[in-house]
């Protein structure tokens, strides 16, 4: 095994040796942040050393809310070092909010580095690898983090920034590409992007793909469509901006592991948006995912809500023994739809569009009539493509959902995160 991956044993560690490293950590993370007037009131009253992880759940949770400065673009509040110890400033997608700004110290970042080494264990990363960054580069850290992680591990960096779609397939043919890091939602653009130029994307060097930013590495019809098209293996990968890189894909591509040895997981069950309520859910039911980054020491994740909506469980046959999420992050707590009494995620959604249009653009809009919240597709199809999604979803969800067809290249493209659920509930009627 490359020097630069994680070790070995530790996708082998069974439960209690994971907890035994966990809990180690954990200690040493709260006795720094005990220090921090952040922290101080969170952990008044909680005995420590904590004697088992469990005792975990004395601190209250942390939200988002809870993060953000007074000001908008200013750090999070978990980030209390002077600021001569930061060396890396970033910002959060912003996609709920303003961008906030995230703080990274050298020893933070390698702990960064050190995450991304199991995204690119899963993906069979080496020294001879050539990687094309397929996106912009922003303040965004994603991109940032597997930049780094990719030069730290010696393979071949192609930045592809500032440049557009059709030269960055050129690229990929010019510098012999192996590997592509990008969202799902641009491996599928590509798609669409090389048919119009004549490029057979089964053909170029590319045979693996890590995506990241959105659900749809983990979501059979995407992960398809993508690995057909490109004759290349898909590779998920989640993190946040606020608490790192903390999963990667499995081999079969059915889910996401968290990395267990650098975070704590819970999934829990929330009521009323009351952050001392969550209780751990039963192994495979559906819960709220929260997270304690147990190495960034500069700005540490102590509970914190991602809001990401998974299913764990240990089964006992899988190679690697972290906690596994069936289908990954199956949606957004704050993104559920109840349409006429049915919960509906978005990604279930697009996991139906996917398997009549695999790589059609489209764009979900909620809007909210009498009390009751409507759901709508727009899609870059024509009559028939959009009476075959109507019927599907209809048979899918048990419901009617509206689908207008629209022309071609007449709704908005991403590069980074796809914002394709369009709130307009709160917006006057006839709007």
């Amino acid at each position: 095994m490359n020097a630069n991956t994680a070790t070995a044993s530790e996708y082998s560690l069974s439960l209690g040796e994971l907890q035994s490293i966990q809990l180690t950590k954990l200690n040493a993370l709260l006795d720094h942040a005990s220090q921090s007037p952040f922290y101080a009131d969170r952990l008044h009253g909680v005995s420590r050393p904590l004697q088992r992880i469990d005792e975990i759940r004395q601190i209250p949770a942390l939200q988002k809310s809870d993060l953000i400065a007074s000001q908008p673009g200013m750090p999070g509040r978990i980030f209390e070092l002077p600021k001569s110890q930061y060396t890396r400033l970033h910002q959060t997608s912003g996609t709920r909010g303003f961008p906030m700004a995230v703080l990274d110290t050298v020893e933070d970042w390698q702990w960064w580095l050190r995450c991304w080494d199991f995204v690119l264990d899963a993906a069979d990363v080496t020294a001879q690898d050539v990687a094309l960054m397929a996106f912009s580069f922003g303040p965004f850290i994603g991109f940032w983090t597997a930049h780094d992680a990719l030069v730290k591990r010696r393979s071949t960096v192609v930045p592809g920034g500032g440049i557009s779609s059709e030269h960055r397939l050129r690229m990929i043919d010019d510098y012999g590409c192996t590997l592509m890091c990008c969202t799902p939602t641009y491996a599928l653009h590509l798609v669409d992007v090389a048919q119009r130029a004549g490029i057979n994307l089964a053909e170029n060097s590319v045979n693996r793909i890590i995506v990241a930013g959105e659900p749809g590495g983990s979501i059979p019809a995407v992960r398809s469509t993508i690995e057909s098209a490109w004759g290349a293996r898909v590779i998920d990968h989640t993190g946040a901006s606020e608490v790192g890189a903390w999963g990667f894909g499995s081999r079969d591509g059915r889910g996401i592991h968290v990395i267990e040895t650098e975070f704590i997981a819970e999934v829990l069950r929330f009521q009323d948006d009351d952050p001392t309520s969550g209780e751990p859910v039963a192994d495979g039911e559906t819960g709220e995912l929260v997270l304690t980054n147990l190495g960034r020491l500069g700005g540490p994740a102590i509970r914190y809500r991602t809001g990401d909506v998974v299913k764990a469980s240990r089964p006992p046959q899988r190679d690697t023994r972290f906690l596994w999420l069936d289908g990954g992050v199956i949606g957004r707590s704050d993104d559920m739809i109840v349409i006429r009494g049915v919960n509906v995620f978005p990604s279930s959604v697009e996991a139906i569009i996917r398997q009549v249009e695999p790589t059609a653009e489209f764009r979900m809009i909620v809007t909210r009539d009498q009390q009751m919240d409507q759901l709508a597709v727009e899609i870059e199809t024509d009559d028939s493509g959009g009476s075959k999604l109507a019927g599907l979803l209809r048979d899918r969800l048990a419901m009617r959902i509206g689908v207008r067809c629209v022309p071609a290249e007449s709704l908005p493209r991403f590069q980074a995160k796809a914002k394709r659920l369009i709130d307009r509930r709160d917006a006057p009627a006839g709007n």
